[in-house]
């Protein structure tokens, strides 16, 4: 799922509160007197917020390594 299919809404939380949200959806499932249209809405609202997490742990990631390779890629200066 790419970035622009998910809502705004997700695009605005931090990791941590979409983690939350999902937690939340989960119990929600968990309830038998929810119905299914509600479920499937529900189901497909943490798929999104999923991959919203999975794209911002991508971003961190890429962060870490650029730097860590940038210096390990540099030849070491020698003082003259």
């Amino acid at each position: 799922m790419k970035s622009k299919n998910i809502p705004d809404d997700i695009k605005s939380k931090s990791i941590k509160e979409a983690q939350n949200e999902i937690k939340d959806i989960i119990s929600n499932l968990e309830n038998t007197e929810t119905d299914l249209k509600q479920s499937i809405d529900q189901y497909n609202r943490m798929i999104q917020l999923n991959h919203y997490i999975q794209e911002k742990f991508k971003e961190k990631l890429g962060k870490i390594r650029s730097p860590k390779l940038d210096t390990i890629n540099k030849p070491l200066k020698k003082n003259n």
